[in-house]
């Protein structure tokens, strides 16, 4: 039996690779992210290893809001002057040296634009010295206030070199400094994980980078001679007390390190899903190749049946070959993964800023989910074509069978059963019923509507399979194709499955994203009142800001009646972080904003009273003249008297301090700023100015209201273009599924064909029928995916409702798309099998058994 089984097996080589390769597609997606995670991984440890090399232990100050990666940029406590002397007294410090490294430094380039950075930080820091690590290149160090260096990479991307001058910005607005030296690292990096570097004088680089004389962000120490890292730690944690922390430099590397293993993590489960996807699709494509293969088998197993063979023999058979394709498809998929994971990191690297990437690892993780994925999701897939094998009883070998149609009573009540259950567990988890499993609920919820919509498939195919082909019924060869996609339901509803589930996906992602920008540009268009707007894309963790000297000059412009400029950052406000703003013009929040009143006075301000919305009052039990302790960023905690309570709003922050507090904000410069204009003036006419005001900020720009719209919602135009593209795997596959099932239709149907030509259908009619057949399918998979993907992306945007996405907005003209890229898949798949159709040989396919 395992013989006659590896003879099959090898009889059928082209049908079951086809089939492989989407297991191939998926376990390449699974290897890849775990590869890709692993190289990344061990470059940051490196790095980190080399950023702390030589220094023994670093002392920090605990922060003063301590933040997530995703909640924002965590600001360094200052560590005082006064702590680097009594450092150095403790015994065993060899050497304390007090250093300023803080995000924030934004060189403007010689395009008169600041070099971006997407990811690394920008640092700015105190000059020291060189050391085994920093070397100066060209040059020489800063001596003078005005003068600074920078590491080659910043100097590349900017286009300067030792001579020129150059703007900075920092806390403070944009200042002009003389580049006087350009440094790199040992090893001949330009850079340390793509950190953008600019060094001042030590008192410029405390004044301008943490807003205060004689201050640091941390100490680095370097043991004596036969002193441990680990008891000096301990001894300078002893000597400061509490409020610092002290951590060895392996221990700082570690820690650092970790912060963006959390973070790629996060990326991991994000390629883990698309891997998901693909492999739901493989199965459809397994599934359909098996029952085909052991429906054209039917006398050939009933044969073995006939001279003993077992059922649980015939299982082994068809299980046997599931595992031979599993397994081909696994280490072929292992391989495209370990390639995969490898273009990703380079690319990473690349964007990253020049990340020194280490060796390509294949870590433990991505030979056991290989395996494990493609052997499981293969073997499951053919599981049900094995047991309908077994069924075949042994009279089959001495009739000629046909198989026929089985009644669609059971699967259909399958399919509504397994569709209810999704139906319910999306209503719970997007209704936010599921506790801390609401994003388990949500993708089971999905997991389980495909599945029943695909059961359900069946019912439906046959009499929108023949509306479909009603379409191209105007010739023989178009009656014959609409009649052969229809003839066997389930075969059509599980091909047709296969791209339903990508074209769903991406136009449920595609309704939610489109719901999201036309809420939300409604919504400003409803509530901000103000003709022009000042802002800038924010490229990493720090949003742009710009001179808060420009809102004066503004209202100086004739016909600028109001001018407001907003600043946020995140706060603990009482027991919990929360993202406060502040106004430099508090009266401006009802006539830009239509800030409502809802108890005390929302027009003024004074320098120790806030604003909050009427859901941060109502959560907190706040009333005016509640007082509510805060900590930002910088500086010391604060109490604050609750003066007035507005009405939440989406352009409302939570909370509303005066403009005073903003010196201690993460970012103390205005992020945005609304212009109000007079009737009758133009903004085309005030717009010019406002850019001449804006000259010294190049991250913002100023635009009316609707370009501000188009350019804040044109965020998510990205992100739905990354989504479709890791999508279209999905649909990459359906097209592998439908070119599988119509080349094992053609074989199934050899005499048919035969008999065909034999009574005069040409081969171009012959190879018509066979692209008919496909179109059908694969539009109807196509109709099929955009009802499902409207119908997930509706009862999303309705359980978001609350949280401003208000308007159902029905993507019409990607839809369109979409149905036509079904048609031209259908063309395509059919390219191959229509070929081999046009082909038979008349004679050899009457006699064909």
């Amino acid at each position: 039996m395992f013989r006659a089984t590896l003879k099959s097996l090898l009889a059928r080589k082209l049908r079951l690779i086809l089939s492989g390769l989407a297991v191939v597609l998926g376990v390449m997606f699974v290897s890849g992210a775990f590869v890709l995670t692993d190289t990344l991984g061990r470059s940051f440890d490196a790095v980190f290893a080399d950023a702390y090399e030589g220094v023994d232990v670093n002392v920090a100050a605990k922060p003063k809001v301590e933040l997530s990666e995703f909640e924002g940029e965590q600001v360094a406590a200052p560590v005082p002057a006064s702590a680097v002397e009594r450092v150095r007294g403790v015994p065993g410090v060899d050497e304390a040296t007090g250093i300023v490294a803080s995000d924030g430094a934004r060189l403007i380039g010689s395009n008169g634009k600041v070099v971006a950075s997407f990811g690394p930080p920008q640092l700015g820091e105190n000059w020291v010295g060189e050391s085994d690590l920093v070397q100066l290149r060209e040059g020489r160090e800063p001596r003078a206030d005005n003068e600074i260096v920078v590491n080659a990479a910043l100097a590349k991307a900017a286009r300067v070199s030792v001579g020129d001058r150059v703007g900075v910005l920092t806390l403070q607005p944009k200042q002009e400094f003389t580049l006087v030296g350009i440094f790199g690292y040992s090893g001949g990096r330009d850079s340390i994980g793509g950190v953008n570097e600019v060094m001042f004088t030590t008192p410029v680089s405390q004044q301008l980078m943490l807003g205060a004389p004689d201050v640091f962000t941390n100490i680095t120490i370097t043991a004596a001679d036969g002193v441990s890292a680990e008891k000096l730690r301990d001894d300078v944690a002893a000597a400061l007390g509490t409020g610092y922390e002290v951590k060895t430099g392996e221990q700082l590397s570690a820690d650092a390190s970790a912060g963006l293993k959390e973070g790629l993590s996060f990326f991991n489960r994000i390629l883990l899903g698309f891997a998901a996807v693909a492999l739901l699709v493989g199965t459809f494509l397994i599934l359909n190749t098996f029952s085909i293969i052991v429906a054209q088998r039917t006398r050939e197993l009933a044969l073995m049946r006939a001279i003993g063979a077992g059922r649980r023999q015939i299982i082994g058979s068809v299980v046997l070959e599931a595992v031979a394709v599993g397994l081909i498809a696994s280490v072929l998929g292992l391989a495209a993964g370990i390639g995969v994971g490898a273009l990703l990191a380079y690319l990473f690297g690349n964007l990253a800023g020049g990340l020194t990437l280490a060796g390509i690892g294949v870590p433990a993780a991505a030979v056991i989910g290989a395996f494990g994925v493609g052997l499981v999701i293969t073997v499951v897939a053919a599981l049900l074509p094995a047991l309908r094998a077994s069924r075949i009883p042994p009279i089959a070998a001495m009739q000629d069978v046909a198989t026929p149609d089985r009644p669609l009573t059971k699967v259909t009540v399958a399919g509504s059963a397994v569709t209810a259950i999704g139906a319910a567990l999306l209503f719970l988890g997007l209704g936010g019923h599921a506790g801390d499993n609401t994003l388990a609920t949500i993708l089971g919820g999905v997991l389980f509507a495909f599945i029943g919509v695909t059961l359900l498939t069946p019912l439906i195919s046959r009499p929108v399979v023949s509306l479909l082909g009603a379409l191209f019924s105007w010739s023989v060869p178009g009656k014959l194709g609409r009649l052969n996609s229809g003839r066997n339901p389930r075969r059509t509803a599980i091909t047709a499955a296969a791209l339903m589930v990508g074209i769903a996906l991406v136009t449920g992602v595609t309704v939610i994203l489109d719901s999201a920008k036309g809420s939300i540009g409604k919504l400003a268009q409803d509530t901000i009142n103000a003709e022009l707007v000042i802002a800038g894309a924010q490229s990493g963790p720090r949003p742009p800001s710009f001179d808060p000297s420009v809102l004066e000059k503004i209202k100086a412009i004739p016909g600028v009646t109001l001018v407001d400029g907003t600043y946020g950052d995140m706060a603990q406000v009482g027991s919990e972080r929360t993202w406060v703003g502040a106004s430099s013009d508090v009266a401006a929040l009802g006539p830009i904003f239509e800030a409502k009143a809802t108890a005390g006075d929302i027009s003024r301000l004074g320098p120790d009273q806030m604003l909050v919305s009427s859901d941060v009052a109502k959560s907190r039990n706040l009333t005016v003249g509640s007082t509510v302790p805060v900590q930002l960023a910088r500086g010391e905690p604060k109490t604050y008297t609750v003066s007035g309570i507005y009405e939440s709003a989406e352009f409302l922050d939570p909370v509303t301090l005066p403009v005073e507090a903003t010196r201690e904000f993460t970012v103390p410069q205005p992020i945005m700023g609304f212009i109000q204009l007079s009737p009758g003036t133009a903004s085309t006419d005030v717009l010019p100015q406002v850019e001449a005001l804006l000259a010294d900020s190049p991250e913002v720009s100023v635009a009316d209201r609707d370009a501000f719209i188009e350019q804040q919602t044109g965020q998510l135009d990205g992100l739905l273009t990354m989504i479709q593209i890791l999508l279209a795997l999905a649909i990459v596959i359906a097209v592998l599924g439908i070119v599988n099932t119509l080349a094992l239709s053609v074989l199934e149907r050899t005499r048919e064909l035969g008999l065909l030509r034999a009574i005069g259908l040409r081969r171009a009619q012959t190879m018509r029928m066979i692209t008919v057949e496909a179109v059908v399918i694969s539009v109807f998979g196509a109709l099929l995916g955009i009802a499902v993907g409207i119908g997930l992306g509706a009862a999303v945007v309705e359980a978001l409702r609350d949280e401003g996405i208000t308007d159902l907005v029905l993507p019409w003209a990607d839809m369109g798309v979409m149905l036509a890229l079904g048609a031209v898949v259908g063309v395509v798949a059919a390219v191959l099998p229509a070929i081999r159709a046009a082909r038979i040989d008349v004679l050899g396919a009457i006699a064909h058994d």
